[in-house]
């Protein structure tokens, strides 16, 4: 059996993503040791009894003269949270810790630590996982949650290489699919493919709960809005901090939206078939390639 990966492996936000890292890392022998960081202590009991951690503490400090080289830290909080996280980072960690985060805005996480360290540090890998779930808090860590999924990374020309590999080769433990770009163009990707459409949903379902006075609006509802809506479920902190870290990507993306569904009023209330006709069609098709494209994705042998 070949040696763990990782020696120390410390998730600070023990919720759905770092849960799910922490309990995909101990069930497949790639750390010697998960720890947990919480702010409450019920949060850090929790994690222990669900066994997605070896062991948990309210503070970074209290574990900070155990770690070095070969151990990493994961940040697992709300975005605007991680400036917090950092000022305990440069107080108390090793500059030999590997550091990395989940958030999925990576240019507030950029500011954030040069407003903390000055600049990006060497040690500080900026990374996002593209993958999820409606459901949040300890009890919903997944430890599969990362198989077939792509993780992005966006270090800068500063970013330790070592720091880097190790990073990688943590997320390719877990089943996931590691690319890099840069911090600019992920925001502006991401603005578009996922933060969109959570503003979508989020403001889909209010105006039918809010503003459609009819009880019978979600009685009748059928799998089409389910599916459609499932994100709308999604922890709510967390998608009021994203909103707010990437504003200009996400308002860019919006503007094209609106823009495109005016378009398609106009066409639904002018009756016009060829319009329609045509949306739908190139929609589909795009929809189509790209369930053609995951598949192709989940079908690929794994590299050794």
């Amino acid at each position: 059996m070949s040696a763990p990966l990782l020696n120390k492996f410390v998730v600070v936000g023990i919720g759905l993503i770092g849960g799910s890292l922490a309990k995909g890392l101990k069930q497949r022998g790639a750390c010697v040791e998960a720890i947990g960081i919480a702010r409450k202590t019920e949060t850090c009991a929790e994690a222990v009894n669900y066994g997605i951690v070896d062991r948990a503490y309210t503070s970074l400090q209290e574990i900070a003269n155990e770690l070095g080289a070969g151990d990493v830290i994961f940040i697992a909080v709300p975005t605007l949270s991680v400036n917090s996280v950092f000022e305990e980072i440069k107080e108390f960690i090793s500059p030999e810790v590997t550091i990395t985060d989940g958030a999925s805005v990576k240019g507030s996480v950029q500011l954030a630590a040069e407003a903390v360290f000055g600049a990006v540090p060497p040690q500080l890998v900026l990374g996002h996982p593209i993958a999820g779930s409606e459901k949040s808090g300890v009890t919903a860590a997944n430890p599969n949650l990362y198989e077939h999924h792509r993780v992005i990374l966006t270090p800068f020309a500063t970013t330790d290489g070592t720091h880097v590999e190790l990073v990688t080769r943590m997320w390719q433990a877990v089943g996931a699919e590691v690319l890099s770009m840069s911090v600019e163009e992920h925001d502006e990707v991401l603005g578009a493919t996922s933060h969109l459409p959570h503003v979508i949903a989020y403001s889909l379902v209010d105006t039918l709960a809010r503003d459609i006075n009819n009880p019978n609006i979600f009685r009748y509802a059928a799998g089409g809005f389910r599916d459609f809506t499932r994100i709308a479920s999604s922890d709510p902190v967390m998608w009021h901090d994203i909103m707010r870290a990437n504003k200009l990507a996400i308002l860019k993306s919006m503007d094209l939206f609106i823009d495109n569904l005016s378009r398609l009023r106009s066409g639904i209330e002018q009756g016009d078939s060829d319009y329609l006709l045509d949306v739908f069609s190139r929609a589909k098709e795009a929809r189509d390639e790209f369930t053609l494209m995951l598949a192709r994705r989940q079908a690929a042998p794994k590299e050794d």
